[in-house]
């Protein structure tokens, strides 16, 4: 009967995608049952008692028994009965979500603001998609370089917060192929509420072919951009059109001097980007003095850091950028 409440998805919780989901859901309704059971219960006692004493001067007053042993021992032990049963039902669910299984696949997690990266053995790093085989044990050993984060899959019933300098990690196995949502739990800032991600369930030949799959075919312009949008999500922060977000646009800066609140001058050059990327503290533009960006070191890979070089140095203008579409077009049909 409980798997039966608990197999499909309700008004209460997504569909169970996960080894750990049912155990989970299972002892939500054992605590949600029992507590509308006695809600009513208390309810209609009330009710019926406040109906048949409605009338005092008529009916008269009650006995002056105050004490019943039976009674006080029936609603101490079914509470303390209900008690252990959800304490020993909910540890032994605890251990398991806790205990990784021997042998699971481990991936990295990098939660920074506001973007998810997940790492893998082969030197793979997704951002926002965790890609992963279908019925395989999953640890994830996850860290944060700025702020409390936390990790929350919902249709796997798995949830870890994130603390900065410190390792933390969950596990799941899924069960099911497809994508589930992923958010941050924890408020990490403004934008927070855009701090999503997807966990992409595939077969485990689809898995080999991802773990198979490279950048390194694209031209450097289109990874640029790649890693604007989204693969770094520098759009979050850096507009391509002039408009001031939290940090200065890329529109037209590079070969131009930049001034800084507490450096010399400086001209946006190759080195200076990259400068800008693996130690961003060091060097704030006039005028931006929030030191909010913090460093990619770890989480770029060094073409990911050219590329986004020579995607700047095409927004110099228009001209140039025509040119670099140009450039690229060839690129795409040599390829």
């Amino acid at each position: 009967m409980m798997y039966l409440l608990t197999a499909a998805q309700t008004v209460w919780l997504p569909d169970q995608a996960s080894t750990i989901a049912s155990e989970v859901d299972s002892l939500f309704y054992f605590i949600l049952y029992w507590t509308i059971f006695f809600l009513l219960l208390v309810a209609f006692i009330t009710f019926y008692f406040s109906w048949k004493y409605r009338d005092l001067k008529k009916k008269g007053l009650t006995s002056s028994l105050d004490h019943n042993t039976l009674l006080e021992i029936v609603w101490t032990l079914i509470p303390f009965i209900l008690v252990m049963i959800v304490f020993f039902w909910g540890a032994r669910t605890y251990i398991k979500m806790n205990v990784v299984p021997y042998g699971a696949m481990q991936i990295d997690v990098t939660a920074k603001q506001w973007k998810w990266y997940f790492h893998y053995d082969e030197g793979i790093t997704s951002p926002d998609i965790l890609t992963v085989p279908v019925n395989t044990p999953i640890k994830l050993e996850m860290q944060s370089p700025d702020v409390l984060h936390s990790l929350y899959i919902p249709d796997f019933r798995v949830k870890m917060d994130i603390i900065p300098n410190r390792y933390t990690q969950l596990w799941f196995e899924a069960t099911e192929v497809g994508e589930f949502d992923i958010f941050c739990t924890e408020y990490c800032g403004k934008e927070h509420s855009l701090m999503l991600g997807k966990v992409k369930v595939v077969s485990d030949e689809e898995f080999q072919e991802f773990l198979s799959k490279s950048d390194s075919d694209m031209s450097l312009f289109d990874l640029g951009e790649l890693v604007y949008t989204k693969k770094h999500a520098c759009n979050s922060c850096h507009s391509i059109d002039g408009t001031p977000l939290i940090g200065p646009s890329f529109k037209g800066i590079w070969n131009k001097e930049v001034e800084h609140e507490e450096a010399d001058t400086e001209i946006v050059n190759a080195t200076y980007i990259r400068e800008s990327i693996l130690y961003p503290q060091e060097k704030i533009v006039k005028g931006y003095k929030n030191k909010i960006m913090s460093t990619y070191q770890g989480l770029i890979s060094d073409r990911e850091i050219k590329a986004i070089i020579k995607y700047i140095e095409c927004l110099e203008n228009d001209e140039k950028y025509k040119e670099c579409l140009e450039e690229n077009n060839k690129v795409d049909d040599i390829e």
